[in-house]
This record gives C-alpha cells, sequence and structure tokens, in this order.
C-alpha cells in the first residue's frame, strides 16, 4: 500500500511571511517607541558600537558642563566675598580720613581706632572662612577645572582651567602697614629718632644740608626746624608737609 504526506506548501510559505512580517513589525515599533534607530545588536551591531562610543563622549561633556558650573560658582562666591572686602576697605579709608583731623579727642581717636581694628579683623575672618562646596576659597592654591568628551586623548592631557585664588588677609593686602622713609635733618640731630608724620613714619639720620636748619622729606624741603611741631602735627604755615 502507498505511503503520502499530505501537505501545503503555499499555506508554509505564507506562515513564514507572516511570521517575518511581524518580527519586522516588533522592530519598528520598538524603534518608535524608543526614538532610536538602533536598540539592540542585531539592529546594526557596527552602529551600535558607534552610537555607544557618542553616548559615552555626550555624559562626558555634560559632567564637564558641571564642572565648569562649580568652578564658576567658585568665582561668584571668590567675587561675592570681595565686594564686601571693597565695602570694608572704603569704611577704613573713611576711617583713616576722619582720624587724621586734628579736631579729635582722645576717646574719639579711641572709637575710631577700635572699628578700624574690628574692619581688619573682619577681612581676616572672611579670607578664612570664605567656603564652596566645603573648601576653601581663598587658600592661595590652584583650582583645576577638568573638561573632557570622555577620549582617551583627553584621559591622558585633557583641557584643564587652572584658577589660583591668592589668600585673603590684611598682611596679604598690606593693610593698616604705615609707610616708613627717612628724614634727613641737619648734622646735629640724633641718628635713629622718629617722627610720624601723617600716617608715615620717618627716621632722622645725620647729615649736612645745604640750607640751615630745613627738614628734607624725600629729599625735598618742606619745614624748617623751627617749624617741626607744625610739621608732626598737621599744622598750617610754612611747616606744613
Amino acid at each position: 500500500m502507498a505511503l503520502s504526506i499530505l501537505n501545503n506548501i503555499s499555506s508554509l510559505m505564507a506562515e513564514n511571511q507572516l511570521q517575518v512580517t511581524n518580527n519586522n513589525l516588533q522592530t519598528t515599533l520598538f524603534q518608535l517607541s524608543s526614538g532610536s534607530r538602533i536598540n539592540t545588536g542585531a539592529d546594526d551591531p557596527a552602529g551600535l558600537a558607534i552610537a555607544d562610543g557618542l553616548n559615552a563622549n555626550i555624559t562626558a561633556l555634560n559632567q564637564s558642563v558641571q564642572n565648569a558650573n562649580d568652578g564658576i560658582g567658585t568665582l561668584q562666591v571668590a567675587d561675592g566675598a570681595l565686594s564686601q572686602v571693597t565695602s570694608l576697605l572704603n569704611r577704613a579709608v573713611t576711617l583713616a580720613t576722619e582720624a587724621s583731623n586734628g579736631g579729635l579727642s582722645t576717646s574719639q581717636a579711641n572709637a575710631l581706632q577700635t572699628e578700624f581694628s574690628s574692619i581688619q579683623n573682619e577681612i581676616n575672618m572672611i579670607g578664612t572662612n570664605t567656603t564652596y562646596n566645603g573648601t576653601g576659597v581663598f587658600t592661595g592654591n590652584a583650582l583645576s577645572i577638568y573638561m573632557s568628551d570622555g577620549s582617551q586623548a583627553d584621559e591622558t592631557g585633557g583641557p584643564t582651567i587652572s584658577i589660583t585664588m591668592p589668600t585673603l588677609s590684611t598682611s596679604s593686602l598690606n593693610f593698616g602697614t604705615a609707610a616708613t622713609g627717612t628724614l634727613v635733618m641737619s648734622a646735629n640731630a640724633a641718628n635713629g629718632n622718629t617722627v610720624l608724620i601723617g600716617s608715615t613714619t620717618y627716621t632722622f639720620v645725620t647729615t649736612s644740608v645745604s640750607a640751615a636748619n630745613q627738614v628734607l622729606i624725600g629729599g625735598t624741603a618742606q619745614a624748617t626746624l623751627n617749624n617741626l611741631e607744625a610739621a608732626v602735627n598737621g599744622g598750617g604755615g610754612a611747616g606744613s608737609p
């Protein structure tokens, strides 16, 4: 007896094509839902490798933007602190100008000096306590801002912006430090004696001058010995420096 197998080649081919169409439909729907042409290695192996590399670059660049923002934040904090220091220095200039007035009493002069000392302390506190993200701003150390796109070339020597914030204190600003100079007098003056004129300290040295009894400040005749007291006290007339 003959043995036969019933089959339908056309229906099998149609089923196979429907399966292929269904797979392609699923891939298309996946691409539409994700918004990406390549979602798996099966879509495009070479393209996926390129896309992953670009995604790594994008991630590194986004972090570089954050690094730059951190550097900007540090500078903004420093700028705010320096603005306050500027206001304090302006007040110190006002106090120094007021203290130069000869019409003040001792208690008034002491009050001015007290406020002046408080300004010095405040500037030192700003320099010491100003921080950004827990790190001191005015340390004198370089702040390195690193930016990269994640490539190997950048990792071995990528672009870095260095910002050096100097230390901030009254000593670094030469704040409250009196100037010094030499007060040249006639030969009978004792060496080492000093006189304060304004905020500048001058030292007497023994030398000879062409004009008798003249006081030279910075090489210029400013007063005679008879009017030295007026020069020291900021008085008027020929004895005033």
